[in-house]
């Protein structure tokens, strides 16, 4: 079921409109065209209890700005190129740096902070967008639609489509932050399996120098493993980062191409009793441990604090332009972008 009333705890911008999807459960997830943001998700605990589980602003301030990508939708290209620089069929492309000299999510007019158009039909929504040429300092006009589509059974899809009129990079991906205890803690105690058994380390301005085996050190998550513990690790990846902000190379996708839908991530909240798969269609998965979020306004009375929320962002490789496997991540002309990631949060699969 779907309605454009919303129950979600923050004040939004008349302009932007907000659509609630609701199931046969009872969860109720709010999205807004500012960012094409998820901004809530409540769904109940072992117990019954409902709480949002996606931390978010308390008003529509915080999503025009959004310096944080609290629930948007990221791009053009998500995660980081380094330098802003890359080589599109032999000639040199600059693209906006934001980020220790690096382009990250878009630059400061990336997707996040653009208002899409959004639409109700049947049990989903639907949001556009069109980025005009040179925006961000890309080549070409692209236009986008993402859809966003509720479960009776607690299973998330965002579905992504995009056409250009030139040929451009292009990455897109969600960034909800997930705390799963409803914020009642950190997501310390949170368990972590990711189907990855390589990662690439990163320098200093977080761009690939390697990539590394995840055995014997903290970002081996092939079994489950609380976040809290692995974060204490003497890792100098881990010290430099100020946590997990790392990209998994998804088991059997090592060439950057994308291929069919299946789980690669799985947490659980012990606490609460729920549980979140993700599965997507992507060959990089992005676990970000929050490190940044400290003094961060929240929908609390209090400001969020680093790890609060955890992320898990599926998409390209970051500075995949630069790499061998840039071919694969370039959109042209008569192509069709695809991508597809589901969230599903359940509580049977943690019996």
């Amino acid at each position: 079921m779907i309605d454009t009333s919303s129950d979600a705890t923050c004040v939004m911008d008349p302009e932007d409109q907000l659509f609630t999807l609701r199931n046969a459960a009872g969860m109720r997830v709010t999205i807004s065209e500012r960012g094409a943001a998820l901004v809530s998700w409540w769904t109940p605990d072992r117990y019954n209890r409902y709480a949002d589980v996606v931390l978010g602003y308390p008003d529509a301030a915080g999503y025009r700005d959004n310096p944080a990508y609290l629930g948007a939708v990221v791009g053009r290209w998500a995660n980081r190129i380094a330098h802003g620089r890359f080589l599109l069929d032999g000639a040199p492309v600059q693209i906006v740096a934001n980020d220790r000299g690096n382009h990250l999510h878009g630059g400061p007019q990336g997707f996040h902070t653009l208002r899409w158009h959004g639409a109700a039909r049947r049990d989903e929504v639907l949001l556009r967008l069109v980025s005009p040429d040179g925006a961000g300092g890309f080549p070409g006009r692209v236009e986008v639609q993402v859809r966003y589509r509720l479960g009776d059974d607690g299973a998330l899809a965002i579905d992504y489509e995009a056409v250009t009129d030139a040929p451009t990079p292009l990455n897109l991906s969600a960034h909800p932050y997930f705390n799963l205890n409803g914020g009642s803690d950190d997501v310390g105690d949170h368990m972590l399996q990711i189907e990855a058994d390589h990662y690439l380390e990163t320098d200093a301005g977080g761009i690939p120098r390697a990539v590394a085996s995840v055995s014997g050190t903290p970002f081996d998550f092939r079994r489950p493993a609380a976040i809290g513990a692995r974060l204490c690790w003497p890792d100098e990846q881990l010290r430099q980062a100020g946590g997990f902000d790392h990209c998994y190379c998804v088991r059997g996708r090592a060439s950057g191409r994308a291929g069919e839908l299946r789980e690669v991530a799985r947490v659980v909240d012990p606490g609460s009793g729920r549980c979140l798969q993700v599965s997507t269609t992507e060959a990089g998965l992005q676990f970000y441990s929050g490190n940044s979020l400290g003094g961060v306004r929240g929908r609390a009375a209090r400001p969020y604090a680093r790890h609060d929320g955890f992320c898990l962002e599926a998409g390209a490789f970051p500075d995949q332009p630069n790499s061998e496997h840039a071919a694969s991540v370039i959109l042209r002309p008569g192509q069709v972008y695809r991508q597809t990631t589901v969230y599903h949060i359940s509580l049977q699969q943690c019996a």
